[in-house]
C-alpha cells in the first residue's frame, strides 16, 4: 500500500514538517513527559552500571573479607559491608547485571511469544481462538508470583530456571493485550486484500498485522522488565532464585533483611532501594511510552 506523507488540514494539503534531530525529539519528550524522562535516566544509569561494573566497582563482589564484617558506611566502604565482609556498593553494581539480564530476557521472550500467539489467535479466530483463550484464562487465573513459584519448584533454582519461571506467566498476559488490538486490525480492508492476493497466513501475520500492534507490545515489554526484576528479587529472597555467590539484590535482602535489621540496617536498606528504583524507573518510562504511543492520549 502506498504511504501518504501529506496531511489534509482544513481541506488543504499540508507539506510534511522537516525532520527533527534526535536531540530535539528528546528535549520535546522530556518537557512533555518529565516523569518518563526521569525513569529513562534511571534505566540508562542501570544499563551503564551493568556494562561497566568491572570498571566502576572498587572491589571483587565475591571476595570475602571477614576482618571487615558488618562495617558501617564510611570513606572506604560507602554503603558498608555485609556479614561476609563483602562491599555492598560493589554487589549493588554487579547486581544490576543480574537484574537487567533476567528482566530483559524474561520480558523479551515472554512478550515476543505472547505477540505471536495473540496475533495468531485473533487472525485465525473460530475454534482455535476459543480454545486458545480458555488456555490463557487458566494461566491468568494464577498470580504472577504463584505461577513463578510453581514453575521454579519444578525446574529448580538457578538463573536459567528463574528466567523460564518468570517468562511463562508473562506470555498469556501479553497475548491477551495484543489479541484485543489484532482483532480490530483483522477487519481492516488491507488484510482482506492480502488474502485475495494469495499471501500466506504467516506473511499476513508477520508483515501486515504484527507491525500494527507494536505499540501495545512495546508498552507491555517495558512493564514486564520491571515486574521481572521484582519477581527475580522475590524468588531470590525466598531461596528459589539466583544462588550464591552470584550478586543479586534479592539474595542481599535474604542475607540481611531480618537478622541484621537493627544491628546493621544498611545490609537491607541499600538492596531495597536498588530494587525500588529499578522497578520505579521502568514503570515511569513505560507509562510515558504508553502516553506517547496512544493516539487518544496524544490528542488530549
Amino acid at each position: 500500500m502506498a504511504v501518504v506523507t501529506e496531511s489534509i488540514v482544513e481541506g488543504k494539503l499540508e507539506a510534511p514538517s522537516e525532520d527533527k534531530t534526535w536531540g530535539e525529539m528528546a528535549m520535546k519528550m522530556t518537557r512533555k513527559y518529565p516523569l518518563g524522562a526521569f525513569g529513562a535516566v534511571i534505566v540508562v544509569v542501570m544499563i551503564f552500571l551493568a556494562i561497566f561494573a568491572n570498571v566502576i566497582s572498587p572491589y571483587d563482589p565475591e571476595a570475602n573479607a571477614f576482618e571487615f564484617m558488618l562495617t558501617a558506611p564510611d570513606g572506604q566502604f560507602w554503603m558498608g559491608t555485609d556479614q561476609f565482609g563483602r562491599d555492598i556498593l560493589t554487589r549493588i553494581i554487579y547486581g544490576s547485571r543480574t537484574a537487567l539480564f533476567v528482566g530483559f530476557s524474561c520480558a523479551i521472550i515472554g512478550a515476543s511469544v505472547g505477540l505471536v500467539l495473540g496475533v495468531g489467535s485473533a487472525y485465525f479466530g473460530g475454534r482455535f481462538d476459543l480454545f486458545f483463550q480458555r488456555v490463557m484464562d487458566v494461566f491468568m487465573a494464577f498470580p504472577l508470583i504463584i505461577m513463578a513459584l510453581a514453575v521454579v519448584s519444578i525446574f529448580g533454582t538457578g538463573t536459567q530456571n528463574v528466567i523460564i519461571a518468570i517468562t511463562i506467566p508473562f506470555i498469556p498476559r501479553c497475548a491477551r493485550v495484543v489479541r484485543s488490538s489484532a482483532l480490530a486490525i483483522r477487519e481492516i480492508p488491507y488484510v482482506d486484500a492480502a488474502r485475495a492476493l494469495g499471501f500466506t497466513h504467516s506473511r499476513i501475520i508477520l508483515r501486515h498485522m504484527v507491525p500494527n500492534v507494536m505499540a501495545p507490545f512495546l508498552i507491555m515489554l517495558t512493564a514486564f522488565v520491571g515486574q521481572a526484576i521484582l519477581l527475580e528479587a522475590s524468588l531470590s529472597y525466598l531461596g528459589l532464585g539466583v544462588q550464591e555467590p552470584t550478586p543479586a539484590w534479592g539474595l542481599m535482602l535474604q542475607g540481611g533483611a531480618e537478622e541484621y535489621a537493627e544491628s546493621a540496617p544498611w545490609v537491607a536498606i541499600w538492596p531495597g532501594v536498588a530494587i525500588s528504583l529499578a522497578v520505579f524507573g521502568f514503570n515511569l518510562f513505560g507509562d510515558a511510552l504508553r502516553d506517547a504511543l496512544d493516539p487518544k492520549l496524544r490528542q488530549q
